[in-house]
């Protein structure tokens, strides 16, 4: 068993990770193999955050990442003494954070050879964060390793990146993807379609297999734009889906929340219905960075169901190509997607596809999510 198992078809990932801790372990800490500072790229469901965190608990683990000793089981949950784990849920991590970072990873390692920094969303350092890492990776602690993870090398900074190892993980197959599934003992017809519909990424193939109602809004997500007959209906189909997400995010934000906010009157002496001094600023704080993480989950559904409208077109491309049935996304809509193939010309299918991914793009540049999801499916009608 090994801490690397878990990450599905990375076989040549892997192997630089494991060549890198050997050399870790024999005092090779700036060498061909190993480095004190890594970048993590490769698309949403690629596993760069897991691949990260089994490197770091290979690296602090006495056996090279056994995958069953405490110092692997806590550095993969991220409460290890020294993996410091740095996860946002907000819309960017700022330079405040950072510099308490800054000063935690330069603490020497407690229990471990190294200190292992893991950040999982690198991407969302703002300029000024981003700056004041750099200067600790240029002049790093002499057991301090940094590893940061992003969807691809050029969402970092060029100065990170120059300084940094990258490592880029691929796509896992839906063949592989499958079998993980049904190695989970998950139904071959519900694996099929949980792979196919997550395309590679683990995460969400195992949301979607275990949770009947989240295929069930996948498929209802799918079918909106085929209801688009005039104006009035592409502004309809928009709003739906844009309340669909806030649903959403507010019914998981509520969760969180709520806890959060029970844990941190605690942590400040709640006396009745009152905190001790200071303990209504952290509570302000608290709910700032709550309603940034909510904004933050309204785009993240969002962005997933244009993904999963995307395939659609995708699968009636193919139809249009004359592509075997066999090769289709949602072969589980594959009578609605002939319908659409054969009524409209491939010249407009891209188009289609286009806007979608512009879509994404003007809501990753935080453009308003219901006037973006409207003049989409505008142009989609």
């Amino acid at each position: 068993m090994s801490v690397f198992d878990s990450l599905i078809g990375q076989e040549d990932s892997v192997a630089i990770l494991k060549d890198a801790v050997a050399a870790a372990k024999i005092g090779e800490d700036e060498s061909q193999a190993m480095t004190h500072a890594w970048l993590f790229t490769g698309p949403p469901g690629s596993g760069r955050s897991n691949a990260a965190l089994a490197f770091a608990a290979a690296l602090v683990c006495k056996s090279s990442g056994c995958g069953t000793c405490t110092d692997c089981l806590t550095a993969l949950k991220g409460s290890h003494a020294d993996v410091e784990l740095i996860r946002t849920e907000g819309l960017s991590i700022k330079i405040d954070e950072v510099r308490e970072l800054i000063t935690r990873a330069s603490w020497t390692p407690s229990v471990a050879t190294y200190r292992v920094v893991v950040m999982e969303d690198a991407d969302r350092l703002t300029e000024s964060a981003a700056n004041a890492m750099l200067k600790a990776i240029e002049e790093p602690g002499l057991r301090t390793v940094w590893l940061l993870c992003a969807p691809t090398t050029t969402d970092v900074l060029p100065t990170i990146r120059s300084r940094t190892r990258n490592l880029t993980l691929r796509t896992p197959s839906i063949a592989a993807v499958k079998n993980l599934l049904e190695s989970e003992l998950v139904p071959t017809a519900t694996a099929e379609l949980a792979a196919r519909a997550s395309q590679g990424h683990i995460g969400r193939a195992r949301y979607l297999a275990n949770n009947p109602e989240a295929r069930t809004r996948r498929t209802d997500i799918l079918k909106l734009p085929l209801t688009i007959t005039d104006i009035a209906s592409a502004f309809k189909c928009a709003g739906m889906l844009v309340d669909a997400a806030k649903r959403d995010a507010e019914a998981e934000a509520e969760k969180k929340n709520d806890a959060e906010l029970v844990a941190l009157k605690e942590a400040w002496g709640q006396q009745g219905t009152r905190v001790v001094a200071g303990g209504a600023k952290a509570i302000k704080e608290l709910e700032r960075e709550q309603k940034s993480r909510q904004t933050r989950m309204v785009r993240d559904y969002l962005d997933r169901a244009l993904l999963d409208i995307a395939t659609l077109y995708r699968d009636i491309l193919m139809v249009q190509s004359n592509t075997p049935r066999d090769a289709l996304i949602n072969s589980d809509m594959q009578r609605e997607v002939e319908i659409v193939a054969y009524s409209t010309s491939p010249d407009t299918t891209l188009r289609k596809l286009q806007v979608i991914m512009k879509t994404r793009t003007q809501l990753s540049h935080n453009a308003a999510p219901l006037l973006a999801i409207e003049a989409m499916m505008v142009q989609l009608a």
